[in-house]
């Protein structure tokens, strides 16, 4: 027994060591616990991060991932539309055709697009407004209730400045890949756009159609896509550049003669009816004497992309489209 004893304290503290041991790998697990707790919070991190950016308006900082977005901005809806991203509101009026889902009462409707419902705006506490060119003399006021974006085209470098603001967009809502994949296929049919042009020569003319007048548009203009972009020639490169365009008569028209004639019908957007309302004023005795009317190269662009949502990721696609097409 008096043997036995010795043996009995030396097999328990050789069990004491043991389980000692056996708890050393938790201790050596937490920090790695802590680690996963960290990766864990990294999407509650995301949602808090801020960027900020750079517009034509000012400076803005912006919560990553907004849950509240109201766009004023067609283009930047049409966008949103396409990366999947949903909005709590829209001015409503004069919604293009393909965009008028957000006719839908589930949509705050937040004024029309040069006059902002303000009371509205502020019941809703948005996380981001997303402006243009029609909404920059609000900004200010816009500012004072959430974090306003301008998402405007600046003509003069259609492309960059495009890419500036989908870019911007896939930033803020943590679609960059998506963004880059759909800017990679507009990039290429560019490119075939303006091989073709290469092989045809042929010069062209943008006009918009408003009730009765005509103006048009060259290179730098709104519709400078056409001219800056695809590189179609410009029959007069020395149009007056501003948002209306230049007045024209069709006497005008007659004398550049151009080869193609691409038309856009601001009527038409405002009254939502079909792009070719404005043929009967068009195709009159002065604008059948041209080859664009011989040759039938007379074009009726969609103005649901041209003139409502131009910018967005679906629309430039859209008018790249519909002028390669027209342009053959």
């Amino acid at each position: 027994m008096r043997k036995s004893l010795p043996m009995l304290l030396m097999m328990l503290c050789l069990a004491l060591f043991a389980a000692a041991c056996g708890t050393s790998p938790s201790k050596d697990a937490a920090p790695a616990a802590s680690g996963g707790a960290q990766g864990g919070a990294a999407p509650a991190a995301a949602t808090n991060e801020e960027l900020t950016f750079k517009h034509q308006l000012g400076e803005t900082k912006v919560k990553k991932n907004p849950k509240k977005v109201i766009a004023f901005d067609f283009g930047a809806l049409d966008t949103l539309d396409k990366l999947g991203i949903e909005v709590t509101g829209v001015a409503q009026k004069n919604l293009p055709a393909y965009l008028s889902k957000y006719k839908d009462a589930k949509y705050q409707n937040i004024g029309t697009l040069q006059e902002p419902d303000y009371e509205k705006i502020s019941s809703i506490k948005p996380d981001l407004i997303l402006i243009s060119g029609r909404q920059q003399t609000a900004y200010p006021e816009l500012s004072k209730l959430a974090p306003t974006l301008y998402v405007g085209v600046d003509t003069k470098n259609y492309m960059e400045s495009f890419k500036k603001n989908m870019n911007m967009i896939g930033q803020i809502f943590g679609k960059e890949s998506a963004v880059e994949a759909e800017l990679a296929k507009i990039d290429q049919t560019i490119k075939d756009v303006q091989a073709q042009v290469k092989a045809n020569h042929k010069n062209a003319l943008v006009i918009l159609a408003n009730d009765g007048t005509i103006s048009a548009f060259g290179p730098g203009s709104r519709f400078g896509l056409v001219h800056d972009v695809l590189g179609i020639p410009a029959v007069d490169p020395n149009l007056e550049v501003s948002t209306h365009g230049q007045s024209i008569s069709f006497e005008y028209i007659a004398q550049k003669n151009p080869d193609y004639l691409f038309v856009v019908d601001r009527g038409a957007a405002v009254a939502n009816t079909a792009s070719t309302a404005a043929k009967p004023l068009v195709e009159n005795e002065l604008v059948k004497k041209t080859k664009a009317f011989t040759d039938n190269h007379i074009i009726y662009l969609d103005q649901n992309y041209w003139y409502l949502s131009g910018g967005g990721l679906t629309s430039v696609a859209e008018m790249i489209n519909q002028a390669a097409k027209g342009y053959k």
